[in-house]
């Protein structure tokens, strides 16, 4: 938490989709609030010369610049907000930059809830920490909060290589699966496979939708919701 209060987010993602879940999972964190969410450059520059931000949650590839230009532009300006930067890339020569602009974290897409707990529950103890360092240790001690995030845990039951694959079948099906469908190529049961889809959901990173036409309750048909990256 600042002086004031909460840490102040400010949600930066062109999908507006996305951009509803990411205010919403910051506003699960305790000691946290999304301030605003903005899907340009352009819009997010106009929320922060208006309202005190702490903390940018930046979707690297928006339509109007690319997010290190955009942080880069607000230094010049004399903008001080930490980064936490979203994106679907994986170019280290990219982190490395982000590095040196004053990113504090990156975020892989599809990320969870849990995955974003942990990465601001990180955030504000580091961000808590005031006053002179006794020595190296306690320096490396607050940077080793930033740097040496432990994985999400997975909600309980479910396993990384299972999501994979339940998450390639869905993204590399146009027009979507039931649970029957995801649990035939998978080759897990029904149950499994629904289980699975739920937390694609949940992720924002699936919809759902009944399959009318059917005797007695429909179905669910589950579609991939596309990053447009």
């Amino acid at each position: 938490m600042t002086d004031d209060g909460p840490i102040r987010v400010l949600v930066v993602e062109d999908d507006p989709v996305a951009a509803d879940a990411h205010v919403l999972y910051v506003g699960r964190v305790p000691g946290f609030v999304a301030v605003g969410k903005a899907h340009t450059g352009a819009e997010a520059r106009r929320v922060l010369d208006r309202t005190p931000v702490d903390l940018l949650l930046l979707d690297l590839h928006l339509p109007d610049v690319h997010g290190l230009q955009f942080t880069r532009s607000l230094r010049a300006a004399g903008h001080h907000a930490d980064v936490i930067a979203v994106t679907s890339a994986r170019d280290l020569a990219v982190v490395r930059e982000g590095v040196s602009l004053g990113v504090v974290q990156y975020v892989l897409k599809p990320f969870t809830f849990a995955t974003l707990r942990d990465r601001l529950v990180r955030y504000a103890e580091f961000h808590a920490a005031a006053g002179e360092a006794s020595g190296q240790d306690e320096v490396d001690r607050a940077l080793a909060v930033l740097r040496t995030p432990s994985p999400a845990a997975l909600p309980k039951g479910l396993s990384g290589p299972t999501l994979e694959r339940v998450t390639g079948a869905l993204r590399d099906t146009s027009g979507g699966l039931t649970a029957a469908g995801v649990a035939e190529v998978v080759g897990i049961s029904r149950i499994t496979a629904r289980r699975y889809l739920e937390h694609l959901v949940d992720a924002g990173r699936a919809d759902r939708s009944p399959l009318y036409g059917q005797v007695g309750r429909p179905e669910l048909m589950y579609r991939w919701v596309p990053q447009r990256r």
